[in-house]
């Protein structure tokens, strides 16, 4: 009787459709534990990071000025990414630039939806913690001079859906695994775009502008080191070997970085910085990004040195020829070093370099050209819809403070504190 009923069950079995006969979506309590916690540590990375990395290379009469902006503007997109961005980003609208309005204020995803293995939610909040460290990114070239109100910036979603959602970036093959032109590129745009729109700070070039905090700089670049490795490794949504790649990845590339900008600035300046280091780390970290998780080791390891060197260009040189007050440093660094991370990306990919390889019956050739291509898009959206923004906030209330109001500084006069007392 017993073999009956096998013998049963197995040819009703064999009459199921395919879908039907193949093991439902389940979600697994590693993914979920590890997504969380990735979530929380690029959170970290996020509010506490920049504001401290920021607020210690300003003078000490803006710094609580940078705190608050980073403070204001991370709670204000976490907001706006519940009601719209998310559903704009994500919803299956499958156009080449936005998503749908399917998911506004997360009304049709339950408690038990799943994105692969883990809860659609948590999706939801890892995807925001990128929305808000790229928003946070851009006040860094804005420092020093812009009124609180006017800090603003609307071009992450489009690029968000175009590179991770089935968008134009996305149908074209380009490789971006964890945000090299979505966060990094976008931002330093937008932050270039504002710099040149808002004009140097009262001084500039003329009196000695110098960090007014570098241990506070040293203890923001150490937090966005530890949270970046959830930026890099929880991109590959799940705790398996891609985010072990991803991680391993992100340590070569970093300390490659942080040698590559110290040796070089030793050998033109005289001497090595603790500056130099903290910077040589954060371009090493944003050079990897969107490679993280698709190329090898020693891939990872050339990107970073080669993206070390390239940050210290963008900060020195760079910054020279464009004639801006980028106060931060965000496209010099952020630009520079996601350009040059983006196109190392197409190459080192190669599984002839030990990369995971590209799409069937793509080259090399074909596939710089396509990140190449990516770049360009970037930076010429965000720049477009940057402008168009800071415009908009220009005639609303207004970009820049008065010089009075500058000099005396704005943490008096837009927060009516101190952050050091006289």
């Amino acid at each position: 009787m017993k073999k009956l009923v096998s013998l049963t069950a197995v040819g009703a079995a064999a009459l199921l459709p395919s879908w039907a006969m193949a093991a439902a979506p389940a979600a697994d309590k590693a993914d979920n534990a590890f997504m969380m916690i990735s979530t929380a540590l690029v959170l970290f990375m996020t509010l506490q990071g920049i504001a401290l990395f920021y607020g210690g290379l300003l003078r000490g009469k803006n710094v609580l000025s940078m705190l608050t902006q980073v403070a204001v503007t991370f709670a204000l997109v976490c907001v706006l990414w519940m009601i719209y961005g998310y559903s704009l980003t994500f919803g299956t609208g499958n156009a080449a630039f936005f998503g749908d309005f399917s998911m506004i204020m997360l009304k049709s995803i339950g408690v038990t939806a799943l994105t692969g293995s883990f809860y659609q939610l948590i999706h939801v909040a890892f995807q925001c913690s990128f929305a808000c460290i790229t928003v946070g990114l851009i006040v860094g070239a804005l420092a020093e001079r812009i009124r609180f109100s006017a800090v603003l910036t609307f071009s992450y979603l489009p690029m968000a859906h175009m590179v991770w959602a089935g968008g134009f970036l996305a149908s074209l093959g380009a490789l971006d695994f964890a945000g090299g032109t979505v966060v990094h590129i976008n931002a330093a745009s937008a932050g270039l775009v504002g710099a040149y729109l808002l004009g140097k700070r009262a001084g500039f070039g003329k009196e000695a502008f110098k960090p007014h905090n570098l241990p506070m700089v040293f203890t923001g670049t150490a937090i966005m080191y530890v949270g970046w490795f959830s930026f890099n490794a929880g991109s590959a949504s799940a705790a398996n070997e891609i985010a072990g790649l991803a991680f391993i990845n992100t340590v070569m590339a970093t300390a490659g970085a942080i040698l590559s900008w110290v040796f070089v600035e030793w050998m033109l300046r005289g001497k090595p910085s603790l500056l130099g280091a903290c910077s040589g780390c954060i371009a090493g970290l944003v050079a990897i990004t969107q490679a993280a998780g698709t190329v090898g080791v020693g891939g990872a390891l050339v990107i970073g040195l080669v993206g070390g060197a390239a940050g210290l260009w963008g900060v020195v040189t760079l910054k020279k020829w464009l004639k801006v007050d980028d106060v931060c440093d965000v496209f010099g660094v952020h630009g520079v070093c996601g350009i040059v991370g983006c196109l190392l990306t197409g190459v080192f990919s190669s599984a002839s370099l030990v990369g995971t390889g590209y799409a069937e019956g793509v080259t090399m050739g074909h596939q710089v050209w396509v990140q190449l291509i990516s770049v360009v898009v970037c930076l010429i959206w965000s720049g477009v819809v940057a402008f168009i923004g800071f415009k908009i906030a220009d005639m609303m209330v207004g970009l820049r403070v008065s010089e009075e109001q500058e000099r005396e500084g704005l943490d008096v006069n837009s927060h009516g504190e101190n952050a050091y007392n006289p």
